[in-house]
C-alpha cells in the first residue's frame, strides 16, 4: 500500500497550528515543566491516560484544570483518600422512598478531564473502578451501562516520598496507564517567573481555545502518520528485549527482570511516538521518536526483581541498557 508521506505532513501542518495555540494558552499558568506539558500533549492526541509521579506542588493540578478550561470542557478533581468508596467514583443508585424506584446518581468519573489526586492513598477496590472507565470509556452503575465523554482523559498523581498509608497499584491498573511521567523541581530561572506571577497577585485566566472536536480531529490526523515496518519491527524488538534478554545479549539484565513489558508497551510505543512526530511537525516516525517516549511507557511495565531492588537498579537503568543495545534501523 503506497502512502502519501507529504500529503500527510501537509495535514499536519495544517493541524499543529492547534496544538500550538494550545500550548500557548498553557503557559499563560504554566512556567516550566516542558516535560509535563509535551506528555499531556500526547495523551490527549492518543486518547491515553497518564501517571505523573512528582512532589507536591510541581503544578500537576494547574495543568490538567487549564488543559480542560483551555478546550472548554468539563474538569473534576477527585481526591484519593483511604476511605474513599468505589460509588464516590463512579456513582450509585439511590432509592426514592416516595414512589418506591431507584435513581442514578453519577459520579464525577462523567467528566472529560479527571484528575485522580495521589490515587494510591486509596485502596485497590477504588482504584479498581477506574478500570472499566478508563479502558471501555463506559461505567457501569446497579445494572445499567453508561459511556464516558467521548473525550476523556484520566492523570493521576502519586507521591513518591510519603509511602506510610498507601497502597501500591495492582498491575493491571498500572497497565492502563499509557504514560508513566516522573517530573522533577523546575529550573532556577523557571521558579523565579513562578515566583513573580505569584506575587503579582492578577490570577492569569485561561480562554477556551480549542474545541472538542479540534482534538478529535487532531487525534484523526495523528493515525495517519506514517510507520514503517522497519519502525514497527523496532518497537517489537524493545518490547521483547524486557522480555527475553539473552535473545539481544543482554545477559546481565536476566537476574534483574521479573516481567517484562505487556502488548500495550507496543501499542503505546507505536501510538505515542506517532504523536511526538505530529509536535514536531512531521508526517512520519524516526526512530528518535520512539527513543523519546521510551522511557514514560516502559518504566511502569518492566517489573524487576527483588535482586535488581537490593542492588539499586532501577527501570530507567534497564531501559536504557536496552535502547543502547537493540539494532537501530
Amino acid at each position: 500500500m503506497s502512502v502519501d508521506v507529504p500529503q500527510i505532513k501537509d495535514r499536519v501542518a495544517e493541524k499543529s497550528e492547534l496544538i500550538h495555540r494550545l500550548q500557548g494558552e498553557l503557559s499563560k499558568t504554566i512556567v516550566g515543566q516542558g516535560e509535563m506539558l509535551s506528555r499531556l500533549m500526547v495523551g490527549l492526541l492518543t486518547d491515553g491516560h497518564i501517571l505523573l509521579e512528582g512532589v507536591p506542588g510541581l503544578a500537576k493540578t494547574t495543568a490538567i484544570k487549564s488543559l480542560a478550561e483551555a478546550l472548554d470542557t468539563r474538569f473534576q478533581r477527585i481526591q484519593f483518600t483511604p476511605d474513599l468508596l468505589p460509588a464516590d467514583l463512579v456513582g450509585t443508585m439511590i432509592y426514592r422512598p416516595n414512589d418506591g424506584t431507584f435513581t442514578t446518581r453519577k459520579g464525577p468519573i462523567f467528566a472529560n478531564f479527571i484528575l485522580a489526586d495521589e490515587i494510591n492513598r486509596a485502596p485497590s477496590k477504588v482504584q479498581s473502578a477506574l478500570l472499566e472507565a478508563m479502558q471501555e470509556h463506559q461505567v457501569t452503575i446497579g445494572e445499567t451501562t453508561y459511556p464516558l465523554a467521548g473525550l476523556f482523559l484520566v492523570m493521576a498523581t502519586q507521591n513518591p516520598i510519603e509511602q506510610e498509608g498507601t497502597y501500591p497499584l495492582p498491575e493491571a491498573q498500572v497497565d492502563r496507564f499509557m504514560l508513566k511521567v516522573k517530573i522533577d523541581y523546575p529550573e532556577i530561572d523557571e521558579e523565579r517567573k513562578v515566583l513573580d506571577m505569584a506575587l503579582g497577585g492578577v490570577p492569569k485566566k485561561i480562554n477556551p481555545v480549542l474545541a472538542p472536536k479540534d482534538v478529535a480531529d487532531m487525534q484523526e490526523v495523528v493515525k495517519m502518520i506514517y510507520l514503517d515496518d522497519q519502525i514497527r519491527d523496532y518497537i517489537l524488538n524493545l518490547v521483547r528485549a524486557t522480555r527475553s534478554p539473552a535473545e539481544f545479549n543482554l545477559n546481565d539484565l536476566v537476574p534483574l527482570i521479573d516481567f517484562g513489558a505487556s502488548p500495550r508497551a507496543s501499542i503505546y510505543l507505536g501510538t505515542g511516538a506517532r504523536a511526538v512526530a505530529f509536535l514536531a511537525g512531521r508526517g512520519y516516525v524516526t526512530p528518535q521518536d520512539v527513543k523519546t517516549i521510551a522511557y514514560d511507557v516502559l518504566r511502569h511495565r518492566v517489573i524487576l526483581t527483588y535482586e535488581a531492588e537490593a542492588e539499586q537498579v532501577t527501570p530507567e537503568n534497564v531501559i536504557e541498557k536496552i535502547l543502547e543495545s537493540v539494532p537501530v534501523p
